[in-house]
């Protein structure tokens, strides 16, 4: 099966490739940081009446479900 990339991955990574190593590292702590904020909001969404120890505990135990353990 042959795969073909899709133009706007082109694009992605085109402009990936024209950042500094800096830019990119930055980037990388900026999409990590949104993809825990929208995974906060739809666990918020989930659970909204949870206390606020209630919820950072269970935001905890979520998000340690989410790390490979194999190395």
């Amino acid at each position: 099966m042959d795969i073909k990339p899709r133009p706007n991955h082109k694009i992605y990574i085109e402009t990936l490739r024209r950042m500094t190593p800096e830019q990119r590292v930055k980037k990388a702590f900026e999409l990590s940081e949104f993809s825990k904020s929208l995974f906060k909001q739809g666990l918020r969404k989930q659970f909204p009446d949870l206390s606020e120890e209630e919820f950072h505990q269970l935001y905890l135990k979520r998000i340690a479900l989410c790390y490979n353990r194999n190395y």
